[in-house]
C-alpha cells in the first residue's frame, strides 16, 4: 500500500503558485484576508483585521502538530498574494485530507486562482497517495458550495450542529468528497476550465 504524506513545498501552477505560510509572508496574507467582512461570519476562524492574529496562530499550530499545511496563493502575473487555503485532518492512516480554510480575495474570485489552486492541491494530494479528499462548509455558504460542487465533488450530507464558529454561531456543516476513483474526471474537468479561461 502506498503510503500518503503531504511534506510542505510550493506548488507551482500556470497562473498561480502555492506557498507554504512563513514568517516572510504573514503581511501579505494579512493584506489578502483584511477584506469582505461577511464573507468571514461564514468562517469557522475569523481572519480579518484583529482576528488575523488569533488565524495565523491557529492555522500555523495545525502545521507544527503535523495536521495541516496551509498555503498563501500568489497571483503570478501580478506577485500579490491573493488569498488562502490549507489542507486539514491530515490522517495518513486512513489516506485521507480535507482542502479548506480557503478565503480569496474578492477582485480574484471569478477567475483562474480557484480552479487552479483546487487542481494543485487535488493533485498533490492524489499523487502522495490520497484516497480520499474532503471538502467542508457552513450550511450557510452557498457560493461556497456551489463552487465545490463546481469542482465535481460528491455532496454526501450535512453534518447537524457541527461546531462553534468564532462569532459563537453553532452552524451545520456541508461535507464533500473527491474520492481517488473520482479524480481523472475531476482532473479534465478543472483541466477544461482553465483551458477556457486562458
Amino acid at each position: 500500500m502506498v503510503d500518503f504524506r503531504l511534506e510542505p513545498g510550493v506548488l507551482r501552477g500556470r497562473h498561480i503558485a502555492l506557498e507554504p505560510y512563513s514568517d516572510a509572508l504573514k503581511e501579505d496574507v494579512r493584506a489578502a484576508l483584511d477584506c469582505d467582512a461577511d464573507a468571514w461570519q461564514l468562517f469557522f476562524v475569523g481572519g480579518q483585521g484583529e482576528q488575523f492574529e488569533n488565524w495565523w496562530t491557529t492555522v500555523n499550530a495545525r502545521v507544527a502538530a503535523g495536521t495541516g499545511v496551509a498555503y498563501a496563493i500568489r497571483d503570478l502575473a501580478s506577485g500579490r498574494v491573493v488569498g488562502t487555503s490549507s489542507f486539514l485532518n491530515i490522517r495518513p492512516d486512513r489516506h485521507s485530507v480535507e482542502i479548506g480554510s480557503t478565503f480569496l480575495h474578492p477582485d480574484v474570485r471569478a477567475g483562474y486562482v480557484n480552479p487552479e489552486a483546487k487542481l494543485l492541491m487535488l493533485t498533490h494530494a492524489f499523487e502522495q497517495g490520497a484516497r480520499r479528499v474532503e471538502l467542508v462548509t457552513d450550511l450557510r455558504n452557498l457560493r461556497s458550495q456551489a463552487a465545490i460542487a463546481k469542482l465535481g465533488a460528491v455532496r454526501e450530507g450535512v453534518l447537524r450542529r457541527d461546531r462553534t464558529t468564532w462569532t459563537g454561531h453553532i452552524r451545520d456543516s456541508v461535507i464533500f468528497s473527491i474520492i481517488d476513483l473520482d479524480w481523472p474526471e475531476v482532473r479534465r474537468g478543472l483541466e477544461d476550465r482553465l483551458a477556457r479561461l486562458a
